[in-house]
């Protein structure tokens, strides 16, 4: 055992900048028994998933805030609710980048460069329309996860064809549905 003379210290070190060891776009070797090629396309369908998943995350959180009207408190637990398994996927989706080699989108800032979900107003919306831009979301994320999907499996990317099959569809065409309900017109019965 070597004693250094050197005193001890627990201040952290601030303010460090680091090289970056891999670029966004690449993926690195995993012996996962997939192509390259197959991994790559993978991530980067993925990585628009991913992308919208996130706005989408985020639209619901702000309509969970804004949301009004006599159907408030419903909504306003629905709509956190839905948040929260929108959370949810965004963690496995980036995850599952991430284990083919990838690089996840994970910045806001890229994430608004990427995704294709149009940008809401700043303000408030009425509730017919937060919900029908969370179930227009939910189409462009459908779309293109039932083409990534169906292309994926083609390459013999098994896992991320599950997940987006399993998980990203079945979870988007579910919650689309609970929204589309509450669009209803339904006629006043008086008796």
């Amino acid at each position: 055992m070597t004693i250094s003379s050197q005193p001890l210290s627990s201040q952290p070190l601030l303010h460090q900048k680091g090289q970056i060891i891999q670029e966004f776009g690449t993926i690195k070797q995993f012996p996962l028994g997939l192509s390259y090629e197959a991994r790559m396309y993978s991530c980067q369908r993925l990585n628009r998933v991913l992308a919208d998943t996130q706005i989408l995350y985020s639209l619901y959180k702000k309509h969970h805030w804004l949301v009004r009207g006599a159907t408030f408190y419903q909504l306003h637990l629905l709509l956190d609710k839905h948040a929260g398994v929108q959370l949810e996927l965004v963690d496995t989706i980036a995850e599952r980048v991430q284990t083919l080699g990838g690089v996840a989108v994970g910045d806001p800032r890229h994430v608004a460069e990427i995704t294709s979900i149009p940008r809401p107003p700043d303000g408030v919306e009425e509730v017919p329309a937060m919900l029908s831009r969370l179930l227009q979301a939910h189409e462009t994320i459908l779309i293109e996860a039932h083409d990534s999907a169906a292309r994926i499996a083609e390459l013999g990317d098994d896992g991320t064809n599950d997940l987006l099959v399993s998980q990203v569809i079945r979870t988007g065409e579910l919650q689309a549905w609970f929204l589309a309900e509450h669009l209803v017109d339904t006629p006043l019965v008086r008796v």
